[in-house]
């Protein structure tokens, strides 16, 4: 397959590193904080019940689906109401949130092949999540970070897309969005116009009745291989 690519977006959970040991690891945290601050929200809201309050706050403000900091904000503050805690304990508890958030632990190919693909092409982070690159310490591969949040919409929705390829200055179809969800990342991407790579770690059958991605890998090594190959026939061919 040729075409042309002079720049990646590349999603951040689940595509740079796993985000389930982060989200429990964030819930034990924020639990065991309460128990020392707050310890009637952490006795009236353990963790499967704070789990509980989080999913029926996302599900009541659709509104706010492109920002999940809001809605951990949201969580907790009526946590901390409903157990007639401090609500000067609100902020203190988002920095646990934030600290824990921010530490990640990127799959074994990533950080190599990050490194090889930022060599050849820009590459922005493009996320509906609410990681820092600046305080994972891993912005220095990125020319820019472009979250929900910070756009005001999310993917799969085309205008986040565009909004990255307008920073790049790039037509949609130049730039190649990669990224691990089929319908958020993949199918987001066609849709705007983008190219196309499916992350695909484990191994699963395509899941959506519509057209398939542009690329598929299991890793981001073999994303680095292609364009590698890639690229150096397309120059070989410009010569």
């Amino acid at each position: 397959m040729n075409f042309d690519i002079r720049a990646v977006t590349l999603d951040l959970d689940d595509t740079l590193w796993p985000f389930a040991p982060i989200g429990a690891r964030i819930e034990q945290k924020i639990h065991a904080w309460l128990e020392q601050h707050s310890p009637a929200t952490a006795a009236r809201f353990p963790i499967a019940v704070m789990r509980t309050l989080r999913e029926q706050a996302f599900a009541a403000n659709p509104h706010l689906v492109h920002d999940l900091s809001a809605l951990r904000r949201l969580t907790l503050e009526h946590a901390l109401r409903e157990s007639d805690a401090d609500l000067a304990l609100l902020d203190p508890a988002l920095e646990i949130f934030h600290a824990e958030r921010n530490k990640v632990e990127c799959y074994p190919d990533a950080l190599d092949a990050l490194t090889r693909i930022a060599a050849r092409v820009p590459v922005a982070a493009l996320t509906n999540g609410n990681a820092d690159l600046a305080r994972c310490g891993l912005d220095a591969h990125f020319v820019f970070q472009l979250g929900a949040r910070e756009h005001g919409a999310a993917k799969p929705q085309a205008s986040i897309f565009h909004a990255a390829c307008a920073r790049l200055a790039l037509p949609p179809a130049q730039v190649l969005h990669v990224g691990d969800h089929p319908l958020m990342d993949a199918a987001g991407a066609m849709g705007a116009g983008l190219r196309a790579c499916w992350l695909n770690r484990q191994g699963l059958a395509w899941p959506l009745d519509q057209a398939r991605p542009d690329l598929e890998f299991a890793d981001l090594t073999a994303l680095a291989d292609w364009l590698d190959t890639h690229l150096d026939t397309k120059d070989t061919a410009a010569a």
